[in-house]
């Protein structure tokens, strides 16, 4: 498994998101990209088949989370996008993955499926309040969803780096982890409650990482992506 640095286009329409990938055109690799659900509801799906035209490698992050059925549908849909990755929320349940991984069984090429856990925007009171009271620590929250999510058909996990270390100790297969969340030493951490730094998710055993802010409002976003990925990656790049 090829570890990389997914850039979050989290942009309020295409125009946006094609003038910050301009960018890069110089570049000899294109940055592998997350696709959220804000640019997706805003671009629809032909922004997303643009990309994938263009050479983009897509992290799709529309956190899929209905009963089976229509999640299995939902997951049809998708199909012919050709996204590398798709999310789906772990709460939904064994069945609602083993459904949407029975839709995608037909395909060369499947994209992988990722189980959303504990998001890295909850704190405590956060997270007590959307597992209804459940007086469980993070690490046990997340363990729960991901092990559930895996048994249903999951390729791998998304959770904050914080808890990627647990995972990686007590869910002896082999799956890849992908982590938001993700800020460089001394930078902001808006929103998020859970952050770790680049080196600290390349130590952790971190497939992924997903960063955001700290690259698309950089001064020069190249720059501080490739600092990043310096940081994660090394020489293994």
């Amino acid at each position: 498994m090829e570890k990389d640095v997914i850039v979050a286009l989290d942009f309020p329409s295409a125009n946006v998101a094609r003038e910050f990938l301009a960018r890069f055109d110089g570049e000899a690799r294109k940055p592998f990209v997350k696709v959220g659900m804000e640019l997706f509801y805003a671009a629809g799906p032909d922004f997303v088949l643009e990309l994938k035209s263009k050479g983009y490698k897509i992290f799709l992050d529309l956190k899929l989370h209905d009963i089976p059925n229509t999640v299995a549908g939902a997951v049809r849909s998708l199909k012919g996008l050709g996204v590398d990755m798709l999310t789906l929320h772990a709460s939904g349940g064994r069945e609602m993955f083993m459904r949407a991984r029975e839709a995608v069984k037909d395909m060369k090429r499947p994209p992988i499926l990722l189980a959303v856990t504990v998001l890295t925007s909850f704190s405590d009171v956060g997270r007590k309040e959307a597992l209804l009271g459940e007086n469980r620590s993070a690490e046990d929250a997340v363990y729960h969803l991901a092990h559930l999510a895996l048994q249903g058909g999951a390729d791998g996990v998304v959770s904050s780096a914080m808890e990627g270390k647990y995972l990686r100790e007590h869910i002896r297969q082999s799956f890849p982890l992908v982590c938001p969340g993700i800020r460089p030493a001394g930078a902001s951490v808006g929103d998020q409650k859970r952050v770790v730094t680049p080196a600290d998710a390349r130590d952790i055993g971190v497939d992924y990482i997903v960063v955001g802010r700290p690259i698309t409002q950089a001064k020069d976003p190249v720059a501080a992506y490739k600092a990043i990925k310096e940081e994660f990656l090394g020489g293994n790049q």
